[in-house]
Order: C-alpha cells, then structure tokens, then sequence
C-alpha cells in the first residue's frame, strides 16, 4: 500500500495476544498543532487503542513504535456506514412518517428510534466489518 492511498499514524504497541497486536495511536484534532491551542481549551489529543490482526512473520512487544495504516477508500466507507446512511434514514422516516400522519411529534420519535435498529444492525456485523476495516502495520 502507498502512502498516497493508505492513512498512516504513528503509535506504540500496547500489548500482543496470540492473533492480535494492539497499538496505542495518538489520535489529534485539527487544532491540537496550533501554536495557540494552550489559551483556547479545544484543543483535544486522544489516545485510541488500534487492533491489528497479526500474521506469522510479525514479532512485536509491548513499547515498540509502529507506523499503523489503513487504506483511504475505507474511511469513506466508514463516513458513508456511520453518518451518511443514517442521516438519509433520519429523514427518509421523518418525511415519510409525518407525509402519512401529520403529526410532528411522531415523526421525529419514529426518525429518533429508526436509528436503533440501524446500529443494532452495525453491531450485529462488527465481525464482519472488522475484517473490512482493518489496520496493518508497516
């Protein structure tokens, strides 16, 4: 993977199982490199713990840096998956719900509660997403 098609991150390794390393990746908002994010409190640096399935030839311990990347299409796919999607459902039930009633407060509690199934969905196939959306090392 090339570094004009993959996101990269600089992290530490956290820990290692038998078939998973775990990276401790520093993720930094757009504001956390200005020179004057001391005075404006917005600023936000948050450590996230990356999982990486691990191959044969990889042999890593706890304190190793790591680069840890991902391919650019997924974060699309994942934009699309966790804000895209469910915002056009929002609507769709909103608009759809209220066309058919008339009545404003049941459209918004259907649009509200159409989004429980939807992640209940997500969750359901985290397995299966997790091998899309998968991390590797270089």
């Amino acid at each position: 993977m090339s570094a004009k098609e993959s996101i990269t991150h600089p992290g530490i390794v956290d820990h290692v199982t038998e078939d998973s390393i775990f990276v401790m990746v520093l993720a930094k908002s757009a504001c956390s490199s200005c020179h004057a994010k001391g005075m404006c409190n917005i600023a936000e640096m948050e450590e996230k713990l990356v999982e990486v399935k691990k191959d044969q030839n990889m042999d890593f311990s706890k304190g190793d840096g790591v680069t840890v990347s991902m391919n650019k299409s997924l974060g699309g796919k994942a934009v699309l998956l966790g804000y895209i999607v469910p915002f056009f459902l929002l609507i769709a039930v909103l608009v759809g719900v209220l066309l058919l009633s008339g009545n404003e407060g049941a459209a918004g509690l259907s649009a509200i509660l159409i989004l429980i199934p939807y992640y209940w969905l997500l969750y359901r196939y985290r397995d299966k997403l997790k091998q899309t959306f998968s991390f590797s090392i270089e």
